[in-house]
Parts: structure tokens; C-alpha cells; sequence
């Protein structure tokens, strides 16, 4: 068993994909730590206007779960408002963004998964 707690994962202050304001980014597990294509989870935070910068992923999926707060989530120039409790898809390819529109942080899981391919 495993287990690890996202409050207590080493975590970076720091501008995400070339955002505004900061974020917070910890790694909570990363690809060594799994069996199957899943990339990494992270535990990300953003101040109040703060944005993960537009960005593509190639070849990857991408998920984020909001944990709490409001904001925007950009996919492909499609702007959606995002709220506690949503779990947004990125596909491959598929650029996207992320704004805290709200007054309070803005929490979310990030998990990356690799494309499967078949043979």
C-alpha cells in the first residue's frame, strides 16, 4: 500500500505553463510510482487571478479535478466556468488553460496519462 497526503507534498511557488500570478505545484506521485501509463499527480493551488498558461500535452490526456474555488477553463479557445466538484478532460492535442476567477484559491488534482497504443 501506498499513501501519500497532497497537503504534505513538496511543492513549488511558481508561475505554471508561463501563467500570471503564482501557483502552487506539488508532484504527489510521478511516473515511477505506477504500473500503467498515468504521467503524475499534482496537487495545484492558484491565487485569486492567477492562470496555468495555455499549453498542449502532444500525445497525453490530461484531468483536472476541482477541489475548490471558481474559474475558467480555456480548451481549444471554448471558455467554460469551472466550479468545486467539476473534472474537466483534455484531450491529446488539445490546448488549454486554466484561470481563478474567484476571491479564494483555487484547488485542483492534475493527473496525466499516457495514450495507450496498440501494436
Amino acid at each position: 500500500m501506498i499513501v501519500r497526503n497532497f497537503l504534505d507534498a513538496p511543492s513549488q511557488a511558481q508561475s505554471i505553463h508561463g501563467g500570471k500570478g503564482q501557483g502552487k505545484n506539488a508532484r504527489v506521485f510521478d511516473k515511477a510510482d505506477f504500473d500503467t501509463p498515468l504521467k503524475f499527480i499534482n496537487y495545484v493551488e492558484l491565487e485569486s487571478g492567477a492562470t496555468i498558461g495555455a499549453h498542449r500535452h502532444g500525445d497525453n490526456e490530461e484531468v483536472y479535478l476541482v477541489l475548490s474555488g471558481n474559474g475558467v477553463m480555456i480548451v481549444n479557445d471554448e471558455r467554460q466556468a469551472v466550479k468545486t466538484g467539476d473534472i474537466i478532460l483534455n484531450k491529446p492535442g488539445w490546448e488549454h488553460g486554466l484561470e481563478n476567477t474567484g476571491d479564494e484559491p483555487l484547488r485542483l488534482f492534475v493527473f496525466e496519462v499516457d495514450r495507450i497504443r496498440n501494436s
